[in-house]
């Protein structure tokens, strides 16, 4: 199957934000992206930076072209490629990423694992599922959870799961069994396959679900922790969702809006009872966590 390459160059605090947004605002996504200096492209004595953006079937130029408009980014070269992992080729130099104490990477980095017993380590190789650990939505998920290990919370949610590698995160962190769910069937598969390769497979229950339109899911409510790494729109339309099936006192961890998005949605769980207690102050991808009072 032929697969599609996107190229822009221009700067990197303009193509860097846009370059998050084709992986998580963009549907269906960009398989992988890769921002490198250009050195081949010099203007005024300047290396201009490129950014690659893999796709395995032709893109939707029309909503790529929104996106672009949006980020004030232009018109990109588009080269099909021949029949490579491209996903796995762009992502397999990425190496090892620290968030805390939890320490991601890939099965070609494993050894490169610092040695340090009190590490929690991650295995997540490349695939179409979101959440390798590099997006800033992940890494920061993940350094606001290192800070909750002395306490367990009893049921646990990780929804919009994509490689399930915050519901791995919190099973290690806690020891606990979690329900991780996303709306498309292959990420769950991915997500039940890295449970299985992290040692978690008897504690991640993985499940093909809409929100909280599962009856598994509603039977474990209510939750003492959420996990929601998704996106703004939906973030903020499952708020009373989230009201009725969180308990009190409960913490719901939100990621995936930008930062102009920001007020919108802590209006929207304000409105169902939840206090925004704290946040990861990321330039274009914010992580905020809510108490349920």
């Amino acid at each position: 199957m032929t697969s599609f390459k996107l190229t822009w160059t221009g700067e990197k605090s303009a193509l860097e934000p846009f370059g998050d947004a084709l992986g998580e605002i963009l549907w269906p996504p960009a398989g992988a992206v890769s921002l490198t200096k250009d050195d081949a492209t010099v203007e005024d004595g300047a290396s201009a930076w490129r950014l690659d953006a893999y796709f395995e079937s032709a893109p939707d130029r029309d909503a790529i072209a929104g996106l672009a408009k949006r980020f004030h980014i232009g018109e990109p070269d588009i080269e099909e490629l021949p029949e490579v992992d491209w996903v796995s080729h762009s992502l397999e130099g990425l190496g090892v990423v620290r968030c805390g104490r939890f320490v991601l990477h890939g099965v070609h980095d494993a050894d490169k694992l610092p040695n340090d017993d009190s590490d929690i380590p991650i295995r997540i190789d490349a695939n179409m599922a979101f959440g390798t650990g590099h997006h800033p939505t992940t890494a920061g998920c993940l350094t606001l959870l290192d800070r909750f290990a002395g306490w367990a919370p009893r049921s646990i949610f990780d929804l919009g799961c994509g490689s399930a590698v915050l519901a791995i995160a919190a099973a290690k962190l806690w020891d606990r069994d979690i329900i991780a769910s996303d709306i498309d069937e292959d990420s769950v598969e991915i997500a039940a396959e890295n449970a299985a390769l992290n040692g978690v497979g008897d504690k991640v229950t993985t499940i093909a679900a809409a929100g909280f339109d599962h009856v598994d899911i509603n039977m474990a409510a209510p939750f003492d922790f959420v996990f929601a790494n998704i996106l703004a729109g939906p973030l903020a339309e499952l708020a009373p969702d989230m009201g009725a099936h969180v308990a009190r006192s409960g913490r719901v961890m939100l990621a995936g809006l930008m930062s102009e998005q920001e007020a919108g949605v802590i209006a929207a769980y304000e409105a169902q009872g939840f206090k925004l207690i704290n946040r990861i102050d990321q330039p274009t991808w914010p992580i905020l966590l809510f108490a349920k009072l």
